[in-house]
């Protein structure tokens, strides 16, 4: 599942196992204007990586729906890094948007750790999980053995193979009906989180928030700064939603040709270190021992238990994120030469979250009402064997990962038109080569915010990586952040800065 891929990769090893609370009961509305919201209050966090940052914790409570603010409630979990500046340098509250897709954003308050210089010095940087999503109440859990290692393959061999996914998608969306029947679902949406984000500010007495948003991020960034643009600062958005595209489009079909080049790049990458790896010495040498393995997993799969989808999800974090590259290549060629199936078993456990769902079924609950899918399994089915035929590799996973919204028990809103030109800057970054939000949609951010510029990193894979040690790329967002400097934009339908990437990285010893 590519999407799955990004999403969770990262968060794999911080995620706090989200405990299910009971179903709130209300009457669904649809619209999410944000209620004013009480004060939060701070206290020791419990998270060891936001205890290590020296950050502080809070929760908020705000409305289920916010057109109803005497109805159920929402709390919110909350971190804080306090500006260590002069009183007189403070630049105000900066919003870590949550990211990625799907992704809490909890622990986003320490993003500007890494920057250069002291620009991040002058703001509050505030982190939080998103409504759904653990340690917010309530964490979204509809069926958390989804993930496990029983799943048919992605690839449908035939009508029976299709329908055994179909009836299995099906089957988890109508878990969600069962465990939130009370209207949760109905108010997961891009907007009720745009609403809850008002409601923070509000609590923080904050007359604006700056941004600092990756991934799914910028999407929530993008709807905040349209529906309030008199309440944006500064706004930094890394590797950009395609505004056009939300979500059928967006996290399925647009990712599977990017995905499967990026990992042809890897297969590039390995062989170019063919004597620290054994799997060949060329591209396509390198292909072919992955089409191989892959086909003898389907056969037999790996330790008995990762088979073709397995092996997939855990080799396509390749296509997302570089410095993933020597630790898979070590994994790929311990199975080749030494038969190593625990390793594999063992990553896929990790970067699923095998037993936990919470981050699927949240984001399901975003991606499924944002906008609407197609309804008729065959446009799912036609468009599924049009990609396929270009990526093989990288299709069907993505179909079935988003194929829940086909029978989501909540209905679907109208996406909001995205409209920068109130907004009276923001700083763009991107991967030329970003497979999960493909450049353009950077591209097509740029005309939609005209006061804003874009740094384009050539070549670049990484999706939703920033700061990440590449002067070129951090030292223009430190100093955005502290002046309100961009780079001069320059006409056309292209970046205004392009920086050349961080070294591929070195083969694991």
């Amino acid at each position: 599942m590519a999407a799955l891929a990004a999403g969770l990769c990262l968060a794999a090893l911080s995620s706090t196992a989200p405990s299910v609370a009971s179903p709130l009961t209300t009457t669904a509305t649809r619209t999410p204007t944000p209620a004013r919201a009480a004060s939060i209050a701070w206290g020791a966090c419990t998270d060891p990586t936001l205890v290590q940052g020296g950050a502080e914790c809070g929760t908020l409570q705000v409305p289920l729906d916010h057109a109803d603010p005497a109805g159920p409630r929402v709390t919110l979990a909350l971190s804080r890094v306090r500006h260590t500046s002069p009183d007189t340098a403070y630049q105000g509250v900066l919003l870590a948007a949550p990211n990625p897709l799907g992704g809490s954003g909890y622990t986003s308050s320490l993003l500007g750790s890494r920057l250069p210089g002291s620009a991040a010095s002058t703001y509050d940087w505030i982190g939080f999980a998103r409504r759904g999503l653990a340690p917010s109440v309530p964490a979204l859990s509809c069926d958390p053995t989804y993930m496990d290692f029983d799943r048919p393959d992605y690839v449908p061999a035939n009508a029976a193979a299709e329908r055994a996914w179909l009836d299995r998608t099906a089957s988890y969306a109508d878990k969600c009906a069962t465990n939130y029947p009370g209207g949760v679902l109905d108010h997961m949406k891009t907007t009720d989180t745009v609403a809850d984000m008002e409601s923070i500010r509000q609590a923080l007495g904050a007359p604006r928030l700056s941004l600092y948003a990756q991934s799914y991020g910028t999407y929530v960034a993008q709807v905040y700064s349209t529906l309030h643009p008199e309440r944006v600062g500064r706004m930094v958005l890394d590797s950009n939603v395609d505004p056009r595209r939300t979500w059928y489009d967006a996290n399925g079909f647009d990712q599977a040709v990017p995905l499967e080049r990026n990992l042809h790049t890897w297969f590039a990458w390995l062989a170019s270190h063919d004597a620290t790896y054994g799997l060949g010495a060329t591209e396509s040498d390198v292909a072919r021992v992955w089409d191989e393995q892959l086909a003898a997993v389907r056969r037999t799969p790996a330790a008995g238990a990762v088979g073709p989808d397995e092996w997939i999800d855990i080799f396509l974090v390749a296509s997302y994120f570089e410095q993933s590259w020597p630790m898979l290549g070590s994994a790929l060629s311990g199975w080749v030469h030494q038969g190593d199936g625990a390793t594999l078993k063992a990553l896929f456990a990790q970067l699923s979250q095998r037993g936990n769902d919470n981050t699927y079924a949240a984001l399901l609950a975003e991606i499924c009402t944002d906008g609407p899918y197609p309804s008729d399994w065959s446009t799912w089915r036609a468009d599924s064997q049009a990609a396929h035929a270009q990526a093989p590799d990288t299709t069907w996973g993505n179909t079935w990962f988003n194929a829940p919204c086909l029978t989501w028990p909540a209905a679907p809103g109208t996406p909001v038109r995205i409209d920068g030109s109130r907004v009276a800057s923001a700083l763009l970054v991107d991967g030329t080569q970003d497979a999960a939000t493909p450049f353009e949609g950077s591209l097509e951010v740029r005309v939609r915010y005209p006061h804003s510029a874009l740094v384009a990193v050539a070549g670049g894979v990484d999706h939703g990586a920033t700061p990440t040690g590449n002067a070129c790329v951090d030292q223009p967002i430190a100093d955005y952040l502290a002046t309100g400097a961009l780079p001069a934009r320059h006409p056309g339908r292209h970046a205004d800065l392009t920086c050349a990437p961080l070294p591929a990285p070195q083969p694991a010893s």
